[in-house]
């Protein structure tokens, strides 16, 4: 794709939520949040009364509501904010929102204690009640992390602070994100742009422009490496305080909060890391490939996301959004027809955000609004095959929330590392069917390629973003870290992944990906490798299971918010995450393909 080339998806419909910001509605639904915080402070003396199991189920029920209460209008404005990272309303509403979230959790976090000290007699009481019980699952594998609590008092004093602590900083970062511009150049001309249209250039065929869009990036990165060290550490230094104070009864390590947020053992994200590490050698040798099929020795970091070489250039143009969603939903189709449908109801309703504009923010995702139960997803789509394959990617996550949609709130949120389930599936899905179609070498080679890209993205990316993570974890124990210890962080990471077949490494990597800076989260990186290979062990179950694989896949999917991922693979796959066996035997049906894609570069005389 060329950079001169202009096409865009549609707009979303956000309507069907919220008419606008001044939407009565919406007003009404922060009235209503407000008189479920004051019913629920009533109700939070009787926690240590004798009529504590009757007021904490009166509790978890309000909790219900006031979650979707509150997601929606967060929901309704991220949106907004995506869209135009500058709308005054949606910044005034989300920082009002702050306000919110801090009583959200001040009224609700007596329940948590309660729920984590009580007596298992006393819990066994609690989830005795016909809208209680469904809690079951999050109740009990909430209280394996019971030994981290602080006291009330404490709890309270930790989520105020955060509002302007781990939380501001994580809000500097993305305003910084959606407001910093880049110079680059653009054929003979330079030219300004935000960060999410430079990161598109990324992905542009050419090579000369690929290179001035990643130099653009880093420079404009680099202006601001002060502000992106002051905040990595913080954020960095907040959750290592946190993990000192927590260690009252045992210690708390850094990794335990992602773990059990993605409800894996570390057993499981040891064995998936170890399993990596031993196939790196072939995880390179795609990319020294992929070097290859553009006539170089070496990837360098702006080929990273590059798109496939163009051998027949009738064959470069990009797809109008309308094609990309055909091929989508055929896709989807060929597992049943329930998710072709899935696909056009998305379109059907305008809930896919693909436009283009200056002060849109980067990236792509999926959302749910809590009260409808209405999905949505963003990106920006210009036509290439990386724009295909995203969609691809967030309708997959959709369509997991979709499946869940009449399951109690409890039930409906999975770990991090499950979430990856549906949305990589659905990446190989569309891969897959555009091969068995594809025509001509071309076509072939754009396929293979999206298919190695997202291998080694997996295989060999994600654990380096991990391993730095990590690594500065350790380091920020000590003491915070300066920029260009931030950034021999990053190249040492980049190096042990990569080896020779990575010209130079991204050093201003830290600073330019916005899941290091995200303060609810942190290690927002091996759950996409887990997914990746979980679901292409699902993938591969599809090959045998016959016609009820649609049945057995929507049952997976829905257990994905009541089950820890070890309960899930033995259940539904038969198979022990903590033991290499099913992650190696994972990993060795990509060998094949990659031996295809060298294969093709040999018949292509390339």
């Amino acid at each position: 794709m060329t950079a001169n080339v202009e096409i865009s998806g549609p707009s979303w419909d956000l309507q069907s939520e919220y008419k606008d910001l001044e939407d009565p509605q919406l007003q009404s639904d922060l009235q209503d949040l407000e008189a479920i915080f004051t019913a629920v402070e009533s109700l939070n003396t009787d926690l240590s009364g004798s009529e504590a199991i009757s007021a904490a189920q009166k509790i978890a029920m309000h909790a219900e509501r006031a979650g979707n209460l509150l997601g929606n209008v967060y929901t309704y404005t991220n949106c907004l904010l995506s869209v135009d990272s500058q709308n005054e309303g949606a910044l005034k509403l989300n920082g009002s929102l702050q306000t919110y979230s801090k009583r959200f959790g001040d009224c609700f976090e007596p329940l948590a204690q309660f729920v984590d000290n009580a007596s298992d007699a006393d819990i066994e009481r609690y989830l005795d009640h016909p809208e209680v019980q469904a809690l079951a699952f999050q109740v009990h594998h909430g209280r394996k992390r019971r030994h981290e609590n602080l006291s009330l008092a404490e709890e309270s004093l930790v989520n105020g602070l955060s509002q302007d602590g781990i939380h501001a900083w994580g809000q500097l970062y993305n305003q910084l994100s959606s407001s910093l511009n880049c110079h680059v150049l653009v054929g003979n001309e330079t030219q300004t742009m935000g960060v999410a249209k430079a990161n598109k250039l990324l992905m542009d065929v050419s090579e000369p422009q690929r290179e001035a869009a990643w130099r653009g990036l880093g420079n404009a990165w680099q202006s601001q490496e002060q502000s992106c060290s002051a905040a990595l550490n913080a954020i960095a230094g907040w959750r290592l305080e946190m993990c000192k104070q927590r260690s009252r009864e045992k210690p708390v390590h850094f990794l335990d909060a992602p773990t059990h947020a993605s409800r894996l053992t570390r057993q499981t994200l040891d064995t998936l890391l170890d399993v990596s590490e031993k196939n790196k050698a072939e995880s390179q040798r795609a990319t020294a490939l992929m070097a290859r099929a553009y006539g170089k020795d070496k990837f360098a970091p702006w080929d990273l996301v590059a798109p496939a070489p163009v051998l027949d250039t009738s064959s470069s143009a990009p797809l109008a959004f309308e094609e990309a969603i055909d091929i989508i939903a055929n896709a989807y189709g060929e597992v049943d027809g329930q998710m072709a449908d899935f696909i056009h109801m998305m379109v059907r309703n305008n809930w896919i955000e693909g436009s283009t504009g200056p002060r849109k923010r980067p990236g792509a995702y999926a959302t749910t609004f809590p009260k409808s139960r209405a999905q949505r997803v963003y990106s920006t789509y210009t036509g290439g095959q990386m724009d295909i394959i995203m969609l691809a990617h967030e309708l997959g996550h959709a369509f997991h929330s979709y499946v869940m949609r009449d399951l109690p709130d409890s039930q409906r949120t999975y770990g991090m590392s499950l979430a990856e389930t549906a949305s990589t599936f659905g990446e190989a899905l569309v891969r897959d069917a555009l091969l068995a179609r594809s025509s001509s070498p071309q076509e072939k080679l754009n396929i293979m390629w999206e298919e190695l890209r997202s291998h080694t993205g997996f295989m060999l990316n994600i654990p380096t973003r991990f391993e730095f993570e990590k690594r500065l974890y350790e380091a920020r124990q000590e003491r915070p870290q300066q920029p260009q210890e931030l950034k021999a962080l990053m190249s040492e990471a980049w190096q042990n992944w990569y080896g020779d077949v990575l010209a130079e490494p991204d050093e201003m990597f830290w600073a330019s990906k916005l899941h290091f800076y995200i303060s609810g989260l942190s290690f927002y990186n091996f759950p996409y490798l887990f997914g990746y290979l979980f679901s292409s062990g699902v993938y591969l179950r599809r090959q045998t299971s016959g016609p009820g694989f649609y049945d057995r896949y929507v049952a997976l999917l829905c257990d994905s918010g009541r089950m820890t991922a070890e309960d899930l693979a033995r259940q539904h796959l038969d198979a022990d995450l903590e033991r290499s066996d099913y992650w190696q035997n994972t990993v060795d049906r990509f060998t094949p393909r990659i031996d295809a894609f060298e294969t093709l570069l040999d018949e292509l005389g390339v």
